[in-house]
């Protein structure tokens, strides 16, 4: 899941906040900076861009795919995440996730539990852009656990 986009913001926090993008079950895509993202809440707000001086923007947890929280907005459009745990050491149980839209990505994770929302996913590409990524449960195909 190489989710890659444009901008000029770089670095994983900033004064406005954490740099995500929101990836919703439609396609869309929203970047920017939230300071108040919570998994047990039903939304949270994103200034587009890390604007603060804008209005932020809510998003709807229900709405979402998954939160990736990035290390910058413009990532590497050549690199395409290889999701090899011989690669890579993380902690937690080593997971493949496939979503309804048929995107795959793997990872560690230490908070899955299927009647949560969603749980936290550690990319095992260590060069992936993305640091982090909240996956909602809702919008999973299935999820396989690696050995």
């Amino acid at each position: 899941m190489a989710f890659t986009s444009s901008g000029s913001t770089t670095g994983a926090a900033t004064s406005a906040g954490r740099m995500v993008v929101a990836r919703f079950r439609d396609g869309r895509l929203l970047k920017g900076t939230t300071q108040d993202f919570a998994p047990n809440r039903e939304s949270f707000h994103i200034y587009v861009g890390g604007d603060q001086s804008s209005q932020a923007v809510e998003v709807q947890l229900v709405e979402l795919k998954a939160v990736l929280y990035v290390k910058d907005f413009e990532g590497n459009s050549q690199h395409h995440d290889e999701y090899r745990f011989d690669k890579v050491v993380g902690h937690g149980r080593k997971a493949e996730v496939t979503f309804v839209d048929g995107e795959v990505v793997a990872g560690f994770t230490m908070g899955y539990h299927a009647d949560r929302p969603g749980f936290f996913l550690i990319p095992a590409d260590p060069d992936s852009n993305n640091e982090r990524i909240y996956v909602l449960n809702a919008s999973i195909k299935s999820i396989n656990w690696v050995r």
